[in-house]
């Protein structure tokens, strides 16, 4: 059989649910982001088998298939209500759901069925150890280690449409760059503007300031400007297809802060893995870990080789 005639594999998004609030949000994003692109939705419910502590030795509790029957009942249950809640949204009927039962550990279970997807959909919190940090032992390690870009939806997600709006900042990074291009094919898929934030804050200096001359904020905000405006353009010339309209913006202030706070008007929020900062050495940059943690809006992680992002991630509740 000629398979030039056969159909387009749908794209794939994964989703880790757990009865947690961040759990259920994040399947609702990602039930409506299977149906905006098309794709199939693979739910992943883990259940590490608990361990009995008996005079200092551990015993693991044997009875494991009632737990695999009981995680799959529930998870059952959560996807059946979700897809109700969302009956009105277009296509959210269509989507195949799979669902996948397993005893690793959520963090492996996601990271192996992230493999070859083109989203992971995490809640910020689920019902771990850590469920009252910031952000989740789960969705920090998906944002860190995760093969494919990963989508961070916070519990307090508020419902109801968002402004046309997609932010993505950018410094000039490899990061950066993988995180503009995601966020002008989200852009131009949910037809929304595209803010691209350029922050911009003096460094602490140990020299002598009466012995140099340091450029003015107005002579170091054009050039910020006109380096920015170099990447934007050499980035959305390399792509095809139509190019969104873009508002770009410099602005002093830490990235982290200025980012967040652009979020609570954007539909979406885009960021590199990696920046420039000082701790780009680790596995997840500064500022991406910060947006992660508090941005008003989903946040998308993207490191600097990603695979195509095909349609949109904009689905927020």
């Amino acid at each position: 059989m000629d398979s030039s005639s056969d159909p387009a594999p749908r794209p794939r998004v994964v989703v880790g649910v757990d009865g947690s609030p961040g759990a259920r949000q994040a399947l609702r994003t990602a039930l409506r982001t299977a149906a905006q692109r098309s794709a199939r939705l693979d739910v992943v419910a883990a259940f590490p088998a608990p361990v009995v502590w008996t005079r200092g030795a551990p015993i693991e509790v044997p009875d494991v298939d009632a737990l695999r029957t009981a995680t799959r009942r529930r998870a059952d249950g959560l996807i059946a209500e979700v897809t109700g809640e969302l009956a009105g949204v277009p296509r959210v009927g269509d989507v195949p759901v799979t669902l996948t039962v397993t005893d690793e550990p959520p963090v492996h279970a996601l990271r192996d069925a992230a493999a070859g997807a083109d989203l992971l959909v995490v809640g910020s919190r689920g019902r771990g150890a850590v469920r009252s940090a910031l952000l989740g032992s789960v969705a920090l390690h998906s944002v860190s280690h995760a093969p494919c870009p990963v989508l961070v939806v916070h519990p307090t997600l508020v419902e109801g449409d968002r402004p046309a709006r997609v932010v993505v900042g950018v410094d000039g990074s490899a990061g950066s760059r993988a995180a503009l291009l995601a966020a002008a094919d989200e852009a131009v898929r949910c037809g929304a503007e595209l803010d691209v934030v350029a922050a911009w804050s003096p460094a602490d200096s140990w020299t002598d300031l009466s012995t140099i001359a340091l450029p003015t904020w107005d002579e170091e905000r054009s050039r910020v400007r006109h380096a920015t405006a170099s990447v934007v353009e050499e980035v959305l010339a390399a792509r095809a297809g139509p190019v969104p309209a873009v508002r770009l913006e410099v602005v002093d202030g830490a990235a982290a802060d200025v980012l967040v706070e652009r979020s609570r008007e954007a539909r979406l929020l885009v960021v590199g893995s990696h920046g420039r900062g000082a701790l780009r050495g680790l596995l997840l940059g500064s500022v991406a870990l910060h947006c992660a943690m508090h941005a008003a809006a989903p946040v998308l992680v993207v490191r600097p080789t990603p695979q195509p992002v095909r349609g949109a991630v904009s689905g927020t509740g």
